[in-house]
């Protein structure tokens, strides 16, 4: 596999706590910002955003996407980061779906789910590797193409739903 670029730098194994720690904060912010009383369950940005139509969705998954970047920059492995946008797909595509997609939201915590993963990997260190910068694009890219369609997927619904309830 081909190094990475200057600009995505293998992070020395010193280095990776403050990145760690700072997608943990992303992903608080994001799932479990508040915590709703007399309960344990946690309700971050995601599913906030998930309430606003069209581009809610299509923000939180850019917002996901960060947490996968840097995991692949700490050299995280492919089968990992797979697992990682496979949380991310499967939040977006049911978030995007009107009223199930919102209640989905607040139970489905696909960015502690990869924090969790990313975790799980850095406990074995000797399995840390260079990712190839053609395989961070497809990631990248495959996640962009994801949130596209979570923009073009609730106008096509409502677009729909309009038609049938009008008759035209």
């Amino acid at each position: 596999m081909p190094d990475l670029p200057s600009r995505y730098p293998m992070i020395e194994p010193d280095a990776k706590a403050p990145t760690v720690r700072r997608l943990r904060q992303l992903s608080r912010l994001l799932d479990n910002l508040i915590t709703i009383p007399g309960t344990q369950v946690g309700v971050g940005l995601d599913p906030i955003l998930g309430l606003l139509p069209i581009g809610g969705d299509f923000v939180g998954v850019i917002l996901s996407c960060y947490i996968v970047v840097e995991a692949a920059r700490i050299g995280v492995s492919r089968a990992t980061l797979g697992r990682m946008v496979v949380n991310i797909i499967v939040d977006g595509l049911v978030g995007a779906f009107p009223m199930l997609g919102d209640l989905f939201d607040f139970a489905w915590k696909a960015n502690t789910l990869n924090i969790q993963l990313l975790e799980e990997h850095l406990k074995s260190p000797q399995q840390t590797q260079k990712v190839d910068k053609w395989f961070i694009l497809a990631l990248v890219a495959g996640l962009l193409l994801i949130a596209i369609i979570l923009v073009i997927l609730p106008m096509i619904v409502i677009r729909w739903l309009w038609q049938a309830l009008t008759g035209g």
